[in-house]
């Protein structure tokens, strides 16, 4: 089978995948039901296997089916992307980042600043997402880099650490003095403030918990680290940060740590790129953009916006 005299057919088998349905793959692609069948048959045999189960109402891939998905797929967006950079003749080509909201604000920004004036013509973009989103998005090629945290089976993907994040709860000295309780019991009395569940922080948090047996009777949600700072310096109650993002404040003393007997364990973030595909040199060259710092500690010793 020439592979190059079946794009056409690949194309047609990604939207009869993505559609679940061969009439609707055929209305979307502007042909016959008909050609669509016998195209998929065609594709089928030439690969000698089965591509799709059959249903009542539509169809669903074969375990085969979706190995060819995944590869089709790629293909595709890399055409696509090369396309893209052929049609631009100044463009240095592309970077697609993923990223958590908190991950972007406060270590992605940095690089990303310096990178788009090295490279101007270069084309980013970002998506934010879970860290464990990601993760898959690097598995499946979607993405270039990730910066996340680092995941406990790195597979076929290449790992750069920045370094180590540290958590602690902190809040004012005023509204520690309204507890007259040891700093492990203030769990059961305290306003704890914490990012939300989806947030990979936050899981992270509660497998803490789990492990120490502790179980907060007072919590208060938020979707943004900015808040949790906020708000404890308000005096509202005790937020779960990042230590680097609030070293300033307990310096200053206008925020205090609750230092707990079992300390929250850090973790290890860093960017994440695939060794499966060839390899994008803008990966590169945005991993070791701000190659003189000293990566987390001098990002978060010039946060801005703070």
């Amino acid at each position: 089978m020439d592979t190059l005299d079946n794009l056409a057919k690949y194309k047609i088998f990604l939207s009869v995948a993505e559609c679940k349905s061969i009439s609707k793959a055929a209305a979307q692609l502007y042909i016959s039901q008909p050609a669509v069948s016998i195209t998929i048959r065609k594709l089928e045999e030439s690969l000698n296997t089965t591509l799709f189960i059959r249903k009542s109402k539509g169809v669903s891939l074969t375990e085969k089916g979706k190995l060819l998905y995944d590869s089709a797929k790629q293909a595709f967006h890399l055409l696509m992307d090369t396309e893209q950079i052929l049609k631009s003749s100044r463009s240095t080509g592309y970077l697609r980042i993923a990223v958590s909201n908190v991950l972007c604000k406060y270590f992605l920004m940095p690089y990303l600043k310096e990178f788009t004036h090295q490279y101007p013509d270069t084309d980013v973009s970002i998506t934010c997402t879970s860290s464990s989103d990601a993760c898959a998005m690097i598995e499946k090629c979607v993405i270039d880099l990730a910066l996340v945290a680092k995941p406990d089976n790195l597979g076929k993907s290449q790992y750069h650490s920045l370094g180590i994040i540290e958590y602690v709860f902190v809040c004012t000295p005023a509204y520690r003095s309204k507890f007259n309780c040891t700093n492990d019991e203030i769990f059961n009395y305290g306003n704890i403030m914490l990012l939300n569940k989806d947030n990979g922080s936050r899981t992270h948090i509660n497998n803490y918990y789990a492990r120490n047996n502790i179980m907060p009777s007072h919590v208060l949600e938020v979707n943004d680290m900015d808040l949790l700072i906020e708000f404890a310096k308000m005096g509202i109650g005790i937020s779960c940060v990042v230590r680097q993002f609030v070293q300033r404040e307990l310096d200053s003393a206008s925020l205090m740590e609750i230092e707990l007997s079992g300390p929250v364990p850090p973790r290890e973030i860093g960017f994440l790129y695939n060794q499966i595909q060839p390899l994008n040199q803008n990966i590169l060259n945005f991993i070791h953009i701000n190659a003189g710092r000293t990566e987390i500690q001098k990002q978060n010793g010039t946060k801005e916006g703070r």
